[in-house]
């Protein structure tokens, strides 16, 4: 039988820290980016964007769907939306930290702080897409068992009574 999302014990820690890894990320990120229109760039990258856009997702849209909806709304928290948005941010983080180390050059040639500030920012994306990566295999794992759980017949127990003339 299939095992509640909202039961199992490190869900909340793990929404928790998912959080706190989207506010750094977020900090981050806003730094480089507000460095980048300061300077005679007037714009900054798309790439920087994406991952701006990946930790606001995380933070206003992802975490609080995932971490109260089955909570407090279960309604709303099916099986199929929690698996797509676990999916969806997964796939999110791995995008957006893969473009910006793809952005980035050697360690040994990065000596500026908006450029440690975006590697600072990918660590912390591989981290937030590690911890989505489990919790949507967690998820899945949930959606596969309890559909399998679903689909089999009980049989009611029948309790017989004892009969007082045997």
């Amino acid at each position: 039988m299939a095992i509640a999302w909202r039961q199992v014990p490190w869900v909340l820690p793990a929404r928790a820290v998912q959080a706190i890894f989207a506010i750094i990320v977020l900090g981050l990120i806003a730094y480089v980016i507000s460095v980048f229109d300061d300077e005679d760039y007037g714009f900054s990258s798309d790439v920087l964007n994406f991952m701006l856009f990946t930790s606001v997702w995380t933070l206003l849209v992802a975490t609080p769907y995932l971490a109260l909806s089955p909570v407090y709304v279960p309604q709303i928290a099916h099986r199929f939306a929690i698996v797509g948005m676990e999916a969806v941010t997964m796939i999110f983080w791995f995008a957006a930290f893969i473009a910006l180390a793809a952005l980035l050059p050697p360690p040994e040639a990065c000596h500026s702080s908006p450029c440690r500030s975006s590697q600072a920012a990918t660590v912390f994306g591989a981290f937030e897409w590690v911890l989505f990566a489990v919790s949507a295999g967690f998820a899945i794992f949930n959606l596969i068992g309890g559909r399998s759980s679903q689909n089999k017949e009980t049989v009611p127990e029948v309790q017989m009574a004892p009969h007082a003339g045997v």
